[in-house]
């Protein structure tokens, strides 16, 4: 099982994807928290990247696909997995399309998941991550048991800054302009299927079920 999960900051791409790993024995696959991990570990790589995200911006693409490959096909190899944040762009679907010829593998599916913008920007505001281990929880449809601690080390939560109100938007429209075009490319390659996130994380996971 390959996947890749596609979708505007705050639909729910981590949620659902960490569904479907406990699932289907899946590896979840974060850019996000591999670049995290970068700069909690205060790297050249880590320190580049958190002024890009700060902005609300997308890091290059010849970092993340260098992550990426080594990741899938030279250090891991996960067998099943799913990709939670990438591609972003269609030069980086370009670049995964011509990994998986070189190493002579092939993606089984693109999910889409959608909501309203509003909505986005209501959940990505109520976000919180743990500063330990970047489990993800949310104020409102997954609270943490005791408030500001991460259930599963204890770690303290905080907001990230592309989390914050003046970051959102800014994020959603670099989501428009570079993101959405992915939709048409693996539409066309008869890959997409979308998904309603509208609703509670666990009818949103039943409707990718029936798609699985």
């Amino acid at each position: 099982m390959k996947i890749i999960l596609l979708g505007p900051p705050g639909v729910g791409k981590g949620t659902q994807a960490q569904k479907i790993c406990r699932d289907y024995n899946a590896v979840q696959i974060s850019t996000g928290d591999m670049l995290r991990n970068e700069i909690k570990g205060g790297t050249e790589l880590g320190k580049k990247a958190d002024e890009i995200i700060k902005a609300g911006k997308l890091v290059s693409d010849d970092i993340i696909l260098g992550m990426i490959e080594n990741k899938l096909f030279v250090k891991d190899k996960p067998v099943n997995y799913i990709l939670d944040g990438f591609p972003r762009t269609i030069p980086q679907a370009l670049g995964l399309d011509e990994m998986y010829a070189k190493y002579g593998e092939k993606l089984d599916l693109v999910l889409l998941l959608e909501a309203p913008e509003n909505l986005i920007i209501d959940r990505l505001a109520a976000r919180r991550s743990c500063k330990v281990c970047n489990q993800v929880y949310h104020l409102v449809n997954m609270p943490p048991k005791v408030p500001g601690l991460c259930d599963k080390c204890g770690g303290e939560l905080f907001q990230r800054e592309d989390d914050k109100p003046e970051t959102i938007k800014n994020r959603l429209k670099v989501y428009t302009e570079q993101t959405e075009p992915l939709a048409s490319y693996y539409r066309e390659k008869g890959l997409l299927r979308t998904v309603d996130s509208t609703d509670s994380p666990e009818d949103v996971h039943a409707r990718i079920k029936k798609i699985l």
